[in-house]
């Protein structure tokens, strides 16, 4: 790690603890400062702020963290394994798959039957379901890029029109809570698949940062990979399954948030360069700050009334990757 990357991460770090104490300091009910660091070392105080801090705001937070991190580390995988600079969790359809398992959640009124935690089990049921078929037809050509993007963008269509043909026949409540699960969402931290998720998550980026190498040699294409020792074919199932289930877990416990996977890889990408052994882990840092941030902002500009995260992340996520097309003097980034 050069001194340059060391600079990178230290900064990251700072803006890490700063975002932390902006989550808990801001929201519906303002805190001061001085609350927020007296609920933080004083638990055990009985007291409004300890409250709000302990049982809201900082579970919402390492919720927003754990997702931030795993789309970043999944959107920063993807554009390498595929060799697409516009390549992100969604794009193999995982994204479409999720919401239709989710929407058949909702109109059938599952969650008021089994449980809140009938709906992201539901949604990474149909991430699975789409998982599955995208791997099924990209074995069939041994996992070839072409194959894995065209098979996950006509799956994502093909979910997105189920998705819309159920609601255009549905209750309108029922579209009405669907529609809000599909702009994402961080509030479900009281449900226990939040715990589960964590490991899928945790897993699956500590899988890609021992084989960050491995994800180096094989952007320089596969001739060269294989003529470097490695076995290609076997590699990109790895990276295709940890990511895609990393993608899955994420998309169960808060819905759809877009552009966290694809904003956040490029810009670091920019000041830490390609190599996917400090990219990985800066991407995962970064993105546990920039999903928190932008959630601290969607429960703060309306306060008391609350905005979907997904929201301020297509907001934020696209004026961002504007200003990256129009300032950058090559499209080129591998």
């Amino acid at each position: 790690m050069t001194y340059r990357h060391t600079k990178v991460f230290i900064a990251l770090f700072l803006l890490f603890i700063g975002t932390f104490l902006l989550g808990l300091a801001f929201g519906g009910s303002n805190l001061s400062l001085s609350s927020v660091v007296t609920a933080i070392f004083q638990p055990e105080k009985d007291s409004i702020a300890s409250t709000i801090v302990w049982q809201l705001r900082v579970p919402r937070f390492f919720l927003g963290v754990l997702v931030g991190a795993g789309l970043s580390v999944a959107g920063c995988v993807f554009q390498g394994l595929l060799r697409n600079p516009l390549a992100e969790p969604y794009t193999l359809g995982i994204s479409g798959g999720a919401a239709l398992g989710a929407t058949l959640a909702i109109v059938f009124g599952l969650p008021g039957v089994f449980g809140r935690i009938t709906l992201p089990l539901a949604a990474f049921l149909g991430a699975f379901l789409s998982l599955s078929l995208t791997y099924a037809v990209a074995a069939r050509r041994r996992f070839s890029i072409p194959t894995l993007i065209l098979g996950g963008v006509i799956l994502s269509f093909l979910f997105s029109a189920l998705v819309l043909l159920i609601l255009s026949v549905a209750d309108t409540d029922k579209v009405h809570g669907t529609i809000i699960w599909l702009m994402g969402d961080l509030s479900a931290t009281e449900t226990g698949m939040a715990r589960v998720a964590a490991f899928p998550i945790v897993s699956g980026i500590l899988i890609m940062i021992l084989l960050a190498q491995q994800l180096n040699i094989l952007t320089l294409g596969e001739e060269k990979a294989t003529y470097l020792g490695l076995n290609t074919e076997s590699l990109r199932k790895i990276f295709f399954l940890a990511a895609s289930l990393i993608t899955g877990a994420c998309v169960a416990v808060s819905g759809l948030i877009g552009f966290v996977g694809l904003i956040v890889p490029h810009f670091l990408r920019r000041l830490v360069g390609p190599n996917h052994r400090t990219l990985i882990p800066t991407s995962a840092l970064g993105g546990a700050i920039f999903l928190p941030l932008c959630d601290t902002m969607a429960r703060t500009i309306i306060a008391p009334l609350e905005l979907p995260v997904g929201v301020i992340t297509g907001i934020a996520g696209g004026l961002v990757f504007i200003s990256f097309i129009l300032k950058t003097k090559s499209w080129e980034i591998f």
